[in-house]
């Protein structure tokens, strides 16, 4: 039996040349560029974590390569918006020949919250890629402990 390695960037060409899938990747703009089969730029969505507590919720999202003033950040009382530009350039040279690629993109990810916040008392961090976001909760929507009487 042969063992056959798996090139993502070609797989993705090869799909490509079917006109169907062709037109979904413009659609949707999933897949990125490839360049001799090597997968070059891939629609970004920051990844995020969510902690909440009774007080407050925690979003962690990591957008490393750009500068806090790439970002944009709203927030309402039910939902976090944030936006950004990622500017990526490389050049290298090997035997003589420089090398030279950029690529430009931006990117939103809109965030449900689980409870209504504080959103003009929102704190927010950005250090080493990794945007922190602290939103208190309204008073309304902490936990409050009722007593239940039955019958």
């Amino acid at each position: 039996m042969a063992i056959v390695g798996l090139s993502l960037g070609r797989e993705i060409d090869s799909l490509m040349n079917f006109p169907v899938m062709g037109e979904i990747n413009s659609l949707f703009n999933i897949c990125g560029s490839t360049i001799n089969g090597e997968v070059k730029e891939i629609a970004f969505t920051p990844a995020v974590e969510i902690n909440e507590n009774n007080d407050y919720i925690d979003l962690k999202l990591e957008i490393p390569g750009l500068d806090a003033k790439d970002l944009d950040i709203q927030v309402t009382a039910k939902a976090v918006e944030i936006k950004g530009e990622r500017r990526q350039e490389t050049q290298t040279e090997k035997k003589g020949v420089t090398r030279s690629e950029f690529g430009y993109g931006t990117f939103q990810r809109i965030i449900s919250l689980p409870a209504r916040v504080q959103n003009d008392q929102v704190k927010a961090d950005y250090k080493d890629g990794i945007l922190y976001l602290h939103l208190p909760k309204a008073e309304a929507d902490k936990n409050q402990v009722v007593k239940v009487n039955i019958g």
